[in-house]
């Protein structure tokens, strides 16, 4: 190993070469202190050199430059397989691009004839009106010489499932190949080498279908096995039962199967499918999993509905699986299914007629999952807290089925439903079965088996317009204040304590305290979060001092991409406990905003977003207007609220009250929040803040430059940026962290770029509740009260080095800071802003 110097001195001081050569045991040194720290400050390196003596004989500056190599050589091996797998994944796309176009080029032909054989039977119409005696004899002998077809077998036995099988495997391949429907583009969905894949949709077929092609990196049984194992990626799967399976003798295997999925709202019956899945090998070694719904019309074995269900039909679909040469799979989805929606009111019908709601739900989520698995098989996806990347998916699956399990109320759950008060508005429904509903969660180091009672939901819904769900349910993310009651908050979080809690009164003035998210998991595309909300000062009353401890809810957000034609945007949320354990009880309460009507293009309406960095996209600015959303005027949605409480058997009819008080004011709160939200109210704020995607982003962004040049005498950037959007790009993407924070006796942070928002370990939206004195420590809180006048009066300091700690309690160190007084227009401070150099974790 060698590394440069380009020290005049060290150049002087080293006679035989300008290289400083390493030995291995030095070389093992520096590689732990980069596993765990790439980036260290000069204080990590001097800690480095006086803690490993094997290191003394070398200048810190060489340290210096040799974890610059380092970062330089993991930069150009992490753009190399980068590459590569771009490389791989545009040749799939190619080949699947080819076949795509070939097929069309058949249609084109077809289509073609078919024109001109209507057209050259429409000039033989006259003759053939005329001559309808030749006409008699020629049809009565197509009748004589039409032999009767010979339809196999159509039992239950093996031969006839196999005939089944056969069938079924036919319709599918024709459908994966794009031969027996007509497919159609996604809105949204454009081919190319950060996209999912390729996904069309059909809306001429009988029923709704839709298709997926795309490349993961995972070998074709891999995938099979995956794919199978449908209630680990489809969120609406409640279960899966294999009833039969057997092989056939072409190497294949045929199972019959029993498919129970949630209803998406209460005001829609749950579905469930009986069918059946042939599994085999093709001549060309793809792999294909294919499945279809029995019935007495097609023959086979049967079973008889099941009460609470609609039966929905399955037609051929299931998944292609090619290998890749290079490693992976190509893999072609198809889903094809007939959910009955004459059996729903009419008003959600357009939810069960959408292919496009069917593409995000099953396609476009079966790849998802496979392409996150495959990233996290190469270690690509970093998680927090220190949890493996199954036990988050399992808490994200958790959340998601309790959520549906309180929604749909299933009687052999152990749900009943309780008498209302005369109005129909809120739906109650008790299961006495606590044991019963979280099985193996419950133990006896938790609250729940000393309650005596169960668990209460009390759920609703609603009709709403011109509201794009994504951004309704980014709202009630970000704004928890507007809708939450810190009392039913702190009665929801004493079910996982050993003492409960008396049940709460209505609080006039909603949630009283901050939230702080902690980001724990996402996926690949940023469509799904997984965090940790920390509730503070939630003011709770003297004598409920014991509970006055920091809350946790863990929280699930998924569909808050407003671009995402047909997805559903949910917000499930449950409290927890300090230990946070891998088995720990979840009661999910939440939002779910359904989409009624598709999209027509894949345009769809502006992005708005409810912060600053919203700013950051080129060509979004104030000066939009409500004609602008003119794609949402019409929009549709139904909301569905669901929130679970328990109860003791003394108190269920009090808690019941409390709980439908509960769900109406947060009705009332959400319309209220939806009315201001829609297209036509986009010149009014929403909240005491300046709505986002307005000049006030990028005026801070020119405050900022401007008063660093005025007290320091030089430019942050370079001096050939005058557009403001550019300099809000430049201070986002500055590899320093630069906070603004008010000027108050308590500072807060109230603005960050992403640097900042990386070494808090916080959002852009929960930045707003933390204070300056949290993150630093001692000596820093010391350094700068004292230079605060300074500050003030002089326009900026410089402060030595030193640590602070970000949201997750983390250390930070960081080689010097400066802060600067920011000045507005009318040369009044405006805020100051803190710029961390070369920090990082400890």
């Amino acid at each position: 190993m060698a590394v440069m110097v380009n020290n005049k001195d060290a150049k002087n001081s080293m006679d035989t070469s300008k290289y400083v050569r390493y030995t291995s045991e030095q070389v093992e040194a520096l590689e732990r202190v980069y596993s765990e720290c790439p980036k260290p400050s000069s204080l990590r390196r001097q800690q480095l050199i006086r803690e490993c003596p094997i290191l003394s004989n070398i200048e810190p500056k060489q340290i210096k430059v040799w974890f610059q190599n380092r970062r330089c050589r993991e930069k150009q091996r992490k753009e190399a397989s980068r590459l590569q797998t771009v490389n791989r994944k545009l040749t799939a796309m190619n080949k699947l691009l080819m076949e795509e176009n070939d097929r069309l080029q058949k249609q084109v032909s077809q289509l073609v004839y078919e024109n001109g054989y209507m057209r050259q039977q429409l000039q033989n119409a006259s003759v053939a009106a005329t001559d309808t005696s030749c006409e008699s004899v020629v049809t009565s002998g197509r009748h004589q010489h039409n032999p009767t077809p010979q339809h196999p077998p159509r039992d239950a036995s093996p031969a006839g499932l196999l005939s089944i099988a056969e069938e079924t495997l036919a319709g599918f391949l024709s459908k994966a190949k794009g031969a027996a429907v007509d497919w159609v583009q996604m809105p949204g969905m454009k081919p190319g080498p950060d996209s999912i894949g390729i996904v069309a949709i059909s809306n001429t077929c009988n029923g709704v279908a839709a298709r997926a092609c795309g490349l993961v990196g995972l070998d074709p049984t891999k995938v099979a096995e995956i794919l199978k194992d449908r209630p680990s990626w489809l969120r609406d799967c409640r279960c899966l039962d294999v009833l039969t399976a057997f092989p056939t003798g072409n190497g294949g295997t045929i199972e019959l199967l029993y498919m129970q999925t949630y209803a998406a709202t209460t005001l829609a019956s749950a579905r469930d499918f009986w069918t059946l899945r042939y599994t085999t090998v093709l001549e060309d070694g793809s792999l294909v999993v294919c499945e279809r719904s029995l019935s007495g019309t097609q023959g086979g074995p049967s079973i008889p509905p099941v009460q609470h269900f609609v039966r929905a039909e399955m037609l051929p679909s299931g998944y292609l699986i090619q290998p890749c040469e290079g490693g992976g799979s190509i893999i072609r989805i198809v889903g094809h299914m007939d959910l009955e929606p004459r059996s729903v009111p009419e008003v959600l019908r357009p939810l069960y007629e959408s292919s496009t709601v069917l593409a995000q739900k099953m396609t476009i989520a079966a790849l998802r999952r496979l392409r996150q698995i495959a990233q996290e098989a190469t270690g690509e996806v970093v998680f927090g807290w220190g949890r493996q990347p199954a036990v988050l998916r399992t808490f994200s699956q958790r959340l998601s089925r309790g959520f549906n399990e309180a929604v749909n109320g299933f009687t052999d759950d152990g749900w009943s439903l309780m008498g209302s008060d005369g109005v129909e508005d809120v739906t109650i429904a008790i299961n006495s079965s606590p044991n019963k509903h979280f099985g193996s969660q419950v133990n006896a180091s938790n609250g729940l088996t000393t309650l005596g009672g169960g668990i209460l939901c009390a759920k609703a819904s609603m009709l709403l317009q011109n509201v794009p769900p994504a951004l309704l349910v980014r709202f009630l993310r970000e704004h928890r204040s507007e809708w939450a009651d810190s009392n039913i908050d702190a009665y929801s979080a004493a079910a996982l304590k050993a003492s409960p809690y008396s049940v709460p009164g209505s609080r006039a003035g909603g949630f009283s305290g901050s939230q702080v998210i902690l980001p724990l998991a996402h996926t690949v595309e940023h469509e799904e979060f997984l965090e940790v909300i920390k509730l503070e000062g939630h003011g709770l009353t003297q004598e409920e001092a014991v509970l006055s401890r920091d809350m946790l809810l863990l929280r699930l957000c998924s569909g808050i991409d407003e671009n995402a034609a047909g997805a559903c945007a949910e917000l499930v949320f449950a409290p927890i406990d300090e230990s946070f354990a891998d088995d720990a009880p979840l009661l999910p309460s939440g939002f779910r905003v359904i989409p009624l009507e598709s999209r027509t293009d894949g345009s769809g309406g502006p992005n708005r977003t409810l912060d600053l960095a919203s700013a950051l996209e080129v060509g979004s600015a104030g000066t939009r207007t409500s004609g602008d959303s003119g794609a949402n005027s019409n929009l549709r949605s139904v909301l569905t609220i669901a929130f679970q409480f328990t109860y003791e058997s003394h108190l269920r009819e009090n808690v019941a009250a409390m709980a439908r008080q509960y769900v109406r004011t947060v009705v009332a709160s959400v319309q209220r929040v939806a009315m201001a939200l829609a297209p036509s109210r986009l010149s009014s704020h929403v909240g005491p803040r300046p709505p986002p995607g307005t000049p006030e982003a990028l005026t801070l962004a020119r405050w900022i430059c401007q008063s660093y040049r005025l007290h320091v005498g030089v430019d942050l950037f370079r001096a050939d940026c005058e557009a403001s959007e550019s300099v809000l790009k430049l201070l986002w993407h500055h590899s320093d962290a630069i906070m603004c924070c008010s000027v108050k006796s308590l500072p807060v942070f109230t603005f960050a770029n992403q640097a900042g928002l990386d070494m808090l370990e916080t959002t852009l939206v929960a930045l707003q509740d933390i204070s300056l004195d949290k993150i630093l420590d001692e000596n820093g809180r010391k350094s700068f009260f004292t230079d605060y006048g300074q500050i003030i009066q002089q326009g900026y300091v410089y402060l030595p080095a030193g640590i602070c700690l970000s949201s997750m309690g983390r250390p930070a160190s960081y080689d010097r800071a400066i802060a600067w007084k920011v000045l507005n227009d009318e040369d009044s401070t405006h805020c100051i802003v803190f710029m961390f150099v070369n920090w990082s974790f400890m």
